[in-house]
C-alpha cells in the first residue's frame, strides 16, 4: 500500500522538521474510533498495538471524552501551588485500587520511573539507614523504563544508551528472570529492586513462575523495595489489574502511565505506602503540570471502568483468543516463539518470513497496524475493547503475511 499524495506531504514536512527520533511506519492517522483508525486518505486500519497500551479502553472512548470535555469547561490547571477539588478524589481511589495508602502524581511513564528511583534512594536514607551516597537499585537487562539520562543509564540497548554518557551510577544489572543472580546482587547498600512485571519493549518476556514471588520474597528478606513498572503491563492489559497480581504478589512501589489517561492526557503516578512516600517533604520533588485537574478527571473515570472488572475480564477472555490463535502459527514453524499474557503478545518471525519491520509494513499494506521491536519481533496489543470478530480478522491478516 503505497501512501496518498497527502500522507507523503506530511510525511516528508514532518521527516524535514522533526528530529529523528523515531522510525514510524508511513501512515498518517487523521480520526480514530474505538480499535479502529483512519488516515488522511480515507483508509481504516485495525489498531493492534494501542499505543503501546496507553489505549487500553480504544480511541474516543465516550466515557473518557465527555470526562475530558466536562473538566474542559471548568478548570484544567492550577499547578501544585494550589489545590484544587479533583485532586483529593484521584489520590484516595487510585490509592485503594492499588491497595496503598499514598499518591505521587507525574505525567509520563518516564517521569515516574524517575520518580521512584527518587523515592527509593530517599526511603534507604531515611528509613533503612544506608550511608549517603551509597544507595543502589538492581535492575534486569533488556528492561525499558523510558528514555530520560538516569534511566537509559540502566538500560542495557545499546541503542538508547550509546552517547549520551556520563551516565548515572548506584544501579546493578542482572538477568531478568534470573533470581539466583539477583540474589546475588543484593547487598546492605541495595535499597531497590525496579523491574516490570512483564518486558514490554524486550519483545512481551514473561518471566518463568514463581520469579515474582520469588522476588518479593527476596526484598522482604532483606529490607529491600520491590518497585514493579506497571506503565504498560497494568491497568487491565494481562487479564488482571496489575500483572504482578498472576502471581499474587503486591510490590512496595507501583509504577503507572500509559493507560491511566485513557489515551487523552498523560497521567503517571507512583503509588506506595506512607512509609515509602511519606519519606518527601514540599520542596523535594514536584510537576506544575502533575496531577492537574484535566488528568486528575480523565484518571478518575479511568479508575472506575477498572472497578468494574469488565476490561479485565476481555483481556483475560479474549486473550485466552489470541494466543491459542497465535500458538497455532508457531505450529507452522513460520512463526518461532509466541510470549505474552492477556491481550498482549511479542511474536518472532521465522527469518525466512521476513523481519518484523518488513512484516509490520505487510500487515499495513493489509489494514492493520502492529509495530516491531529487536528486528524479529512483532508486538500485538490491541484495544481491550477490540471485538473478537475485528481480532480474528487482524490475526487472519498476519497468517495471510506469513502465507498461510
Amino acid at each position: 500500500m503505497t501512501a496518498g499524495k497527502t500522507a507523503q506531504a506530511l510525511i516528508a514536512s514532518a521527516e524535514a522538521h522533526s528530529a529523528h527520533t523515531y522510525h514510524p511506519l508511513p501512515v498518517v492517522v487523521a480520526t480514530a474510533d474505538g480499535a479502529w483508525m483512519t488516515d488522511v486518505e480515507g483508509r481504516r486500519f485495525l489498531d493492534l498495538l494501542a499505543g503501546y497500551s496507553a489505549l487500553n479502553f480504544g480511541h474516543g472512548n465516550r466515557r473518557l471524552i465527555d470526562a475530558a470535555k466536562a473538566q474542559l469547561d471548568r478548570v484544567t490547571l492550577t499547578s501544585r501551588a494550589f489545590h484544587h477539588d479533583r485532586f483529593a478524589a484521584f489520590c484516595a481511589e487510585l490509592a485503594e485500587l492499588c491497595g496503598m495508602e499514598l499518591v505521587l502524581p507525574m505525567n509520563t511513564g518516564a517521569e515516574a520511573v524517575e520518580t521512584a528511583v527518587k523515592t527509593a534512594r530517599k526511603w534507604g536514607y531515611r528509613v533503612k539507614g544506608v550511608p549517603d551516597g551509597r544507595a543502589r537499585i538492581v535492575v534486569a537487562a533488556g528492561n525499558f523504563h523510558g528514555r530520560t539520562t538516569t534511566v537509559v543509564s540502566f538500560s542495557t540497548d545499546a541503542e538508547a544508551r550509546a552517547d549520551f554518557g556520563p551516565y548515572t551510577p548506584g544501579f546493578d544489572v542482572v538477568p531478568y528472570g534470573d533470581l539466583a543472580a539477583l540474589r546475588a546482587a543484593v547487598t546492605e547498600d541495595t535499597v531497590a529492586v525496579l523491574l516490570e512485571p512483564i518486558q514490554g519493549e524486550a519483545g512481551v518476556l514473561v518471566p518463568p513462575a514463581g520469579y515474582l514471588r520469588g522476588v518479593r520474597e527476596l526484598t522482604r528478606e532483606r529490607n529491600v523495595l520491590f518497585v514493579a513498572d506497571e506503565i504498560q503491563s497494568g491497568l487491565g492489559r494481562t487479564g488482571r489489574t496489575f500483572a504482578c497480581e498472576h502471581e499474587g504478589v503486591v510490590p512496595d512501589v507501583y509504577v503507572l502511565g500509559k493507560a491511566l489517561g485513557g489515551g487523552v492526557v498523560p497521567v503517571s503516578a507512583v503509588v506506595s505506602s506512607a512509609e515509602v512516600l511519606g519519606v518527601f517533604r514540599p520542596g523535594e520533588h514536584g510537576s506544575t503540570f502533575g496531577g492537574n485537574p484535566l488528568a486528575c478527571a480523565v484518571a478518575l473515570e479511568v479508575i472506575a471502568m477498572l472497578r468494574s472488572g469488565e476490561y479485565q475480564r476481555r483481556a483475560a477472555e479474549l486473550g485466552d483468543r489470541l494466543h491459542r490463535e497465535l500458538g497455532r502459527l508457531a505450529d507452522t514453524g513460520r512463526v518461532t516463539a509466541v510470549r505474552g499474557r492477556g491481550l498482549w503478545a511479542g511474536v518472532d518471525i521465522a527469518p525466512e518470513h521476513g523481519t518484523g519491520r518488513e512484516v509490520s509494513e505487510k500487515l499495513m499494506d493489509r489494514g492493520v497496524l502492529v509495530k516491531d521491536t529487536h528486528g524479529a519481533t512483532i508486538r500485538i496489543a490491541p484495544p481491550l475493547v477490540i471485538s473478537e470478530e475485528d481480532l480474528d480478522w487482524g490475526l487472519a491478516q498476519l497468517r495471510g503475511v506469513l502465507g498461510l
